[in-house]
């Protein structure tokens, strides 16, 4: 039961539903532009002072009205645009399914059920709460997919700049600074990815702790259940990381319009492998946490 269904519930009309979904995320969207300028203006230094942590050095630059618009303008229009079609789906959605917010009742295919009955524990309950939410699962690994691409396409844009640098026969600032700048973009992306499993995680784990806690009535061990939840972001990762490879290398092949310096294989199969084995870290706790409530608590809870 979401805020969105109580507010419709108690005589909201749909545009007031809109108009809530749209303000939260918005104030969120001012919140984040905030710390961000924040944080950029205490990291600028380092990256355009090649003297930083020495006496005399130039302090911070000014914040300009113009910087401060620009960022605070893209970080609404961004908000704006990923919330507006869920606030007019969740606005013209009834009260009734509002209220129900049922998940979507996996097909029962007999060959299907044949193959999973001989998975581990883990893995089937993992497979079953993503097929429960399968726009979910798209959305995990469009995610990755985004934050990987990203990563890649730093991973060939400083290879490429190794490449040039060996041509000329050295390194200039410039490419110092520029090399510093790719650094802080891939550390950004890997941490918005960490951040957002985290948060889908959670969101999964409260969404399946009525199915988490009948699996536990039918034998299943809290351990079980908290690896199926992991499992359950762990699948589409591993699919959003491999479509990341190639999206990465092709985006930046496509804005340089240059030959580019692929990096090394081994790089490509770290960044692959990495992402997953964080990405389950990450979801380990959460899990963990849907996964200690009593299971005759949990069914009582849905049954009252």
């Amino acid at each position: 039961m979401t805020p969105c269904s109580l507010l419709k519930a108690v005589g909201g009309s749909p545009r007031l539903v809109a108009v809530v979904l749209l303000a939260e995320y918005t104030v969120l969207a001012l919140l984040a532009a905030a710390a961000g300028l924040l944080a950029g203006w205490f990291a600028a230094p380092l990256l355009t002072d090649p003297g930083a942590g020495l006496l005399g050095r130039a302090g911070a630059p000014s914040l300009t009205l113009s910087t401060v618009g620009l960022v605070t303008a893209v970080a609404l229009g961004v908000a704006i645009v990923a919330t507006f079609v869920p606030a007019i789906r969740a606005a013209r959605t009834s009260t009734v399914r509002a209220l129900a917010d049922a998940a979507r009742t996996p097909r029962r295919m007999p060959r299907l059920i044949a193959v999973s009955a001989r998975l581990p524990v883990p893995l089937l309950l993992g497979l079953r709460v993503g097929a429960r939410r399968p726009r979910r699962l798209v959305l995990s690994a469009a995610i990755v997919a985004i934050a990987v691409s990203g990563i890649v396409a730093a991973l060939a844009a400083h290879a490429t700049l190794d490449h040039d640098t060996a041509l000329v026969g050295g390194a200039d600032p410039a490419s110092a600074r520029l090399d510093q700048v790719l650094l802080v973009i891939t550390v950004m992306l890997g941490a918005l990815a960490a951040v957002n499993a985290v948060f889908v995680t959670w969101a999964t784990a409260l969404d399946a702790r009525h199915a988490s806690a009948l699996a536990r009535a039918l034998g299943a061990t809290p351990q079980q259940v908290s690896s199926g939840l992991s499992a359950a972001q762990v699948l589409p990762t591993l699919a959003g990381a491999a479509l990341g490879v190639p999206a990465g290398l092709a985006l930046f092949g496509a804005l340089s319009g240059d030959e580019i310096a692929h990096p090394a294989s081994w790089q490509l199969v770290a960044v692959v492998t990495v992402t997953v084995l964080v990405v389950a870290a990450l979801t380990t706790v959460p899990a963990r946490l849907g996964a200690r409530r009593p299971a005759a608590e949990t069914l009582q809870a849905e049954l009252a």
